[in-house]
């Protein structure tokens, strides 16, 4: 979007961000999922039905793509506004669809296994959608190498629509494979209330002006999660306008980062928490989170694309250990009473860090440019990306503001009122 279309960063970014701000409608498909089976099921027609909608989505973003663009060359400003508005509408659809699918899918999760196996699995779903996400970038390289050196929209549309309505029709086959007859038993059923998705908005928030630890820790959460994704709406194009890769280099980035990345939560998982600690493996990630940011800018303002490969690697290495880290931190930071709302908290937290990333990563691309007019495209890239640094500089600074003894020592009396709230 960013380079062959020459889309606005605002743009990219906010219509990107608008998948994440649906997540809150995790809140209703958990309960709809409870409460209201179909075809005598709870879970895994919410899910088929949620994976159906986003495959269809999907294949519709590149012919709205196109139009937008038609429509941003030259069409009246009403206009304009419309195909804007249908874009991050459809963005936004994507969300809830993904939403729909992804929390009964969770519920399904939680209903077949027991307490001991449940770090396990998640930790086992995490590396598939990391691997998952390699998968799909060498796809994209090798699927689309007749799209080397093209950027005229007319070519670039067609191939790329066959391309989406054929990875859609495989995700929904994947889907029905994997989940066919894996419906619990009613009685296995877990409830909302107990899992993740059952967190409101007022309800977290209350939760995290309780404690002066429980709001350090959701502070360190967002500016991690800025750190990481505020790259996210423009690195590949990075690739292409500083380093002048074609769409399928720039689609093989995707690959490096998440090789690293599970390579990093293994790691991470196996070794450096068992060894340093949970807060010392924190620390390690995030230094080499601004380590490989400044990395990157020095990639760009050399045109070096072996040190930009080196840079990706060490960024997923960095991206891994840190979230693995965290996220074993964010199970200590929970009440055993109510482990699902503090979790709860997390991800909304999270969610919603994450469409502020990639609205800002964006937008900030579109200021680089309008401060530094005339320059070099790394200059612009190099303030968002210098901005991710800053991030995790501050993610550090709040990171040593953590304990546990005093979250410990203060949940009970300082969260009590509001748990019992929550709790009912």
């Amino acid at each position: 979007m960013l380079t062959e279309l020459s889309f606005p960063g605002w743009l990219v970014g906010g219509a990107l961000a608008f998948e994440q701000l649906v997540a809150a409608s995790r809140i209703l498909f958990g309960r709809l999922s409870d409460s209201r089976p179909l075809a005598g099921l709870h879970r895994l027609p919410y899910i088929w039905i949620g994976t159906a909608a986003f495959a269809l989505l999907t294949s519709l973003v590149v012919p709205l793509t196109f139009r937008v663009h038609s429509t941003l060359q030259g069409g009246p400003f009403a206009t304009r506004v419309v195909a804007v508005t249908a874009l991050c509408s459809l963005f936004a659809l994507y969300g809830l669809a993904i939403s729909m699918a992804s929390t009964p899918y969770l519920a399904l999760v939680i209903d077949r296994t027991g307490e001991r196996e449940r770090s396990r699995a998640v930790g086992l779903i995490w590396s598939m959608l990391t691997v998952g996400i390699v998968v799909g970038a060498i796809t994209i390289n090798l699927t689309l190498r007749s799209l080397v050196g093209v950027s005229d929209p007319a070519l670039l549309e067609p191939v790329l629509s066959r391309f989406m309505q054929r990875v859609a029709v495989g995700v929904v086959l994947l889907t029905l494979l994997a989940t066919w007859g894996m419906e619990p038993s009613r009685s296995q059923l877990s409830r909302s209330q107990d899992r993740e998705d059952s967190m409101t908005l007022p309800a977290a928030w209350r939760l995290i002006r309780s404690s002066a630890q429980v709001l350090t820790f959701f502070a360190f959460l967002v500016l991690f999660t800025l750190a990481v994704f505020l790259q996210d709406p423009i690195l590949e194009s990075f690739g292409a306008e500083v380093f002048g890769l074609s769409i399928p280099a720039t689609a093989s980035l995707n690959a490096y980062w998440g090789l690293a990345t599970l390579a990093g939560l293994l790691l991470s998982g196996f070794w450096l928490i068992p060894w340093l600690g949970k807060f010392a493996a924190a620390r390690l990630g995030c230094r080499a989170i601004v380590a490989s940011l400044v990395l990157l800018i020095a990639a760009g303002l050399f045109v070096q694309v072996p040190l930009l490969y080196a840079s990706i690697v060490s960024f997923g290495l960095a991206v891994g250990v840190a979230t693995s880290s965290a996220l074993t931190l964010m199970l200590d930071f929970t009440l055993p009473a109510a482990a699902g709302t503090f979790v709860g908290v997390w991800g909304l937290g999270q969610a919603y860090a994450r469409a502020g990333a990639k609205l800002a990563g964006g937008s900030m691309l579109d200021v680089g440019r309008a401060l530094f007019p005339g320059a070099a495209p790394v200059v612009a890239y190099g303030f968002v990306l210098g901005l991710a640094a800053l991030m995790g500089c501050l993610a550090l600074a709040v990171l040593a503001r953590l304990s546990l003894s005093r979250f410990r020592s203060d949940a009970s009396a300082s969260l009590g009122t509001v748990l019992s709230h929550e709790l009912g």
